[in-house]
């Protein structure tokens, strides 16, 4: 078979190829349906042509033909309920209407249509134009509300103005700082960004007059509304945060409605700090008990140590445990200062009561009350120190005494009230007298070397259960003075500061 004869059987079989091949398709021209005459169709067919895909594209923004010109969409909301929620949360949940408006101008059909004044539709209509792109960046949970269908209002007016409703319930994060807690305000926001557009194509801002309205029938538990405003910013998106979806760059537009809120105290007061000043002052009950009453003192001091932290165990459980120290803590602790601190002092009358020994004191006074029971030992010394300087007879009768056998440092002794004392009488009769002096004379009642009648010290004695009861009755005033001090800095602290 020769060269010719070969390219000859290959033109035959492209040929035939080609002719088993089927035919590509030519897509026949879109025929762009006409808008004269547009009083006479319905609103769907009237739609259909004006958002006709020969004319309008949603995916393009309205100023797609101008790039340098910028769509301004203007929002607005109305907000129908607030619900703080718990503390250890940190979140709060809003339903409100959120309304956006701009202009779209490939919608503008007042020359084709004069007569109609608005299109309306739902969430088919929301399909078929263009709709801004807005997220909550605070968002931790949101939905649209409604039933079967969602309640999203779309109207066109005739300039080609879209006014785009939808109501949304939203779970929105507040950090909220509870170092005040629960005298607190709190400040929490909804934060609004563009999510596809930065700020030199498309800019959102709020409606000027009355941007947010609050729904007449809007009521808190928990907290009371203080104050809102809004404003608008804008915000920095980068690759490295990620702050928006496929780590764009560039400065993106965004609106915060922010409103303070200011915590109920009513129910904390009723529940919290009321019963808690209750359970203090009954811990100052022992303090008319005697101080030998073991038994009632003690249940009475460890039952309200434990209801009270009952109590405030009660309140601890809804916040966040967090790591700085919050008024209700300091409630805690201040109180829990006071319950202990009467059972230190019942433990401590209680040891003085059970003392056998009587003290004597120079004054009867706080200072050597309190000096005599903490280091009796040590005041005894000094007691004997100065009996010794103010009376040096003291010692050296006593050296000569026959009661040497009631030699007792204690000054309470029994041998210690009597002495015997040698005089030496004049030469001519060379005999010793022996006189007794009683403690009291040599002390307290016994003439001063300069001829005044006035004693050197006046001494007294007083028994332990006398010092237990002086101790005591001396608690009944001092706690509640106390507890009345600490209350008035605690509130001016939470209140004024």
């Amino acid at each position: 078979m020769n060269a010719r004869t070969i390219l000859i059987l290959l033109f035959y079989i492209c040929k035939h190829t080609d002719a088993q091949k089927p035919a590509i398709p030519v897509p026949a021209p879109v025929e762009c349906p006409s808008l004269e005459n547009g009083d006479s169709y319905t609103q769907s067919e009237f739609l259909s042509r004006l958002a006709h895909e020969c004319r309008y594209d949603r995916l393009l923004l309205p100023t797609y033909q101008t790039p340098t010109d910028v769509v301004y969409v203007h929002a607005s909301a109305y907000v129908y309920f607030i619900q703080p929620a718990e503390a250890h949360d940190l979140n709060f949940k809003l339903h409100f209407l959120l309304q956006l408006r701009w202009t779209d101008a490939r919608l503008a059909y007042a020359l084709y249509s004069p007569e109609r004044t608005k299109i309306i539709g739902e969430n088919d209509l929301r399909q078929r134009i263009w709709v801004p792109h807005l997220y909550m960046s605070n968002e931790q949970s949101s939905s649209l509300m409604g039933t079967d269908s969602k309640d999203v209002l779309i109207s066109i007016a005739p300039d080609g103005e879209v006014l785009f409703s939808r109501r949304m319930q939203a779970v929105l994060y507040c950090w909220m700082n509870l170092q005040k807690f629960p005298f607190d305000d709190q400040t929490c926001s909804m934060n609004l960004e563009s999510w596809k557009y930065n700020a030199s194509s498309l800019r959102i801002m709020w409606e000027r007059d009355n941007p947010v309205h609050l729904s007449s029938e809007l009521h808190l538990t928990e907290y009371s509304l203080i104050d809102y405003w809004t404003n608008e910013s804008v915000v920095r998106g980068d690759i490295v945060n990620m702050r928006l979806g496929g780590g764009r760059s560039g400065n993106y537009s965004a609106l915060k409605f922010t409103f303070k809120l200011g915590r109920e105290v009513g129910y904390y007061l009723m529940d919290y700090f009321i019963p808690s000043m209750m359970i203090v002052a009954m811990s100052w009950v022992t303090f008319w008990l005697q101080a030998d009453a073991s038994a009632p003192r003690i249940t009475l001091g460890t039952s309200t140590m434990l209801s009270f932290i009952t109590l405030a165990s009660s309140q601890a459980k809804t916040l966040p445990k967090v790591s700085y120290i919050k008024a209700s803590e300091i409630w805690f602790l201040g109180c829990i200062g006071f319950i202990f601190s009467a059972l230190v002092e019942f433990a401590f009358v209680n040891t003085i009561w059970r003392r056998k020994k009587v003290v004597n004191l120079k004054k009867v006074n706080s200072k050597y009350i309190l000096k005599s029971t903490l280091t009796p030992r040590l005041a005894r010394k000094e007691l004997q120190k100065e009996l010794q300087e103010s009376s040096p007879q003291l010692t050296k009768s006593r050296s000569c005494s026959s009661l040497q056998r009631e030699t007792s440092a204690d000054p309470a002794g029994p041998g210690f009230n009597n002495y015997l004392t040698v005089h030496s009488f004049p030469s001519a009769l060379n005999l010793p007298t022996i006189t007794t002096q009683s403690y009291d004379e040599l002390t307290g009642g016994a003439p001063r070397s300069d001829g005044s009648d006035e004693p050197k010290h006046a001494w007294t004695t007083m028994t332990p259960q006398e010092i237990a009861t002086w101790i005591d009755k001396r608690s009944r005033v001092l706690f509640p003075l106390l507890f009345l001090v600490f209350n008035i800095l605690y509130w001016t602290f939470v209140y004024c500061l």
